[in-house]
């Protein structure tokens, strides 16, 4: 494949120089941008569910060349925590943290992973560095971006030293609307030992943007990474949230929901690579399609060889409130240690119907007993977010939606 050139004809390295110098960035980090943009004719696609006859995601078809505007990336964000945590801008974080940066960036994803992450190793010009001391407890750190600009291009790392914490709110919407908008954000979680993160995310963009976003962590010994995934807008997501339990005894949560309407497309990835002993892992998703929306899951649990005494679980749940919405969904269980207490599962159907009947049979009328149905379906999700705020804005954003369909 040579997917680069949908796009080199309008990327140069003038304009990557450009943005690194505006940023004020090393040498070395300047020397991985230009590496990851001279690599992308030769990189691949990120990979995407495939049925038989059919690959579920054509991420080919977008016409970056189009989408991507390097140099005319427009924004507004607010970057908020509390005084004894560090919440810096990319450009606050490049001139006094160098160090970190140099330790941590692009240890977790790699750059030149596939064709769209060296893309936006090359481009990002929008960033927050969250950095969390030894022993502090650091809550409601709040990262929103609104995208004004055609393409925008997101990085964040978050670091947290030995038993510290931290719960991120990070929200993603669409400012001046332009036809179509292309956002990328890359996340990488480097969890100290016996530390806590909650990384919280409501992506709400336009529903004529697109957008590409992997959130990776890696817990140490002791160390627990939780995710909270939420998933409204744009016309096509391809995302994925994984944790790498590198440390004994490290602990993640990933609790993903989306709702999908009108053309919406999700293609959604929740995975967990259990690498040290006595680790635990619970991956739980549920989600809504409507009109001609699809979506696409999968959810892998890979128990290493030296994974002694594992707990992995896994449950993906898709409701399909039209005949003519689709979904699929493909969780995977691989084992390579005896050891291992785990469980994996995938439904997709539609509103049961003798609920619904039970319900309209007592006065409910019958648009109200869906919309109370469906409400009740992300119960289980809902209830795994300690994030009050994040919580109320999902369930209402939920609510919106069901109120606005016919």
């Amino acid at each position: 494949m040579s997917a680069g050139t949908q796009v080199h004809a309008n990327l140069t390295e003038e304009q990557v120089r450009e943005i690194s110098d505006g940023l004020d960035e090393p040498d070395w980090l300047l020397e991985t941008r230009l590496e990851a943009l001279a690599a992308l004719e030769d990189l691949e696609m990120p990979d995407v569910i495939r049925t038989p006859g059919r690959d579920w995601t054509n991420l080919h078809e977008l016409d970056f060349e189009s989408l991507v505007d390097p140099l005319n990336a427009a924004e507004n964000k607010d970057q908020v925590g509390p005084e004894d945590a560090e919440v810096l801008p990319w450009s606050e974080a490049v001139a006094d943290h160098e160090d970190l940066l140099q330790e941590h960036f692009g240890s977790i994803v790699d750059p030149q992973e596939n064709y769209l992450t060296a893309l936006s190793t090359a481009l990002f010009s929008t960033g927050t560095v969250i950095y969390v001391p030894e022993g502090v407890d650091a809550e409601d750190v709040t990262v929103r971006t609104e995208q004004n600009s055609r393409s925008l291009f997101n990085y964040t790392l978050v670091i947290t030293e030995e038993s510290s914490s931290v719960t991120i709110l990070e929200r993603q919407s669409t400012g001046e609307e332009a036809a179509e908008q292309y956002y990328s954000g890359v996340v990488e979680v480097a969890a100290g030992e016996n530390s806590y993160v909650q990384y919280g995310s409501l992506q709400n963009l336009s529903e004529d943007a697109y957008n590409f976003t992997v959130k990776r962590g890696v817990a140490d010994t002791y160390a627990t990474i939780d995710w909270i995934e939420g998933n409204l807008g744009t016309q096509l997501t391809k995302t994925e949230v994984s944790t790498t339990l590198s440390g004994d005894s490290s602990e993640t949560q990933i609790v993903g929901a989306f709702y999908g309407h009108n053309d919406q497309h999700f293609d959604l990835d929740a995975k967990v690579w259990h690498r040290a002993e006595h680790t635990t892992a619970d991956l739980v998703t549920r989600g809504i399609t409507d009109d001609v929306a699809r979506s696409v899951y999968e959810g892998v649990q890979d128990v290493g060889a030296d994974a002694w005494d594992t707990s992995s679980y896994q449950r993906e749940n898709t409701l399909m409130l039209s005949d003519e919405s689709e979904a699929d969904a493909s969780p995977k269980l691989i084992i390579n240690n005896h050891d291992t207490e785990a469980s994996h599962s995938a439904t997709v159907g539609q509103i049961d119907a003798e609920d619904l009947f039970y319900m309209t049979s007592r006065g409910v009328d019958p648009r109200s007993a869906r919309n109370m149905l469906v409400e009740g379906f992300f119960v289980p999700v809902l209830e795994e977010i300690d994030v009050d705020e994040l919580r109320d804005d999902l369930e209402e954003l939920i609510g919106t939606r069901l109120r606005e369909r016919e």
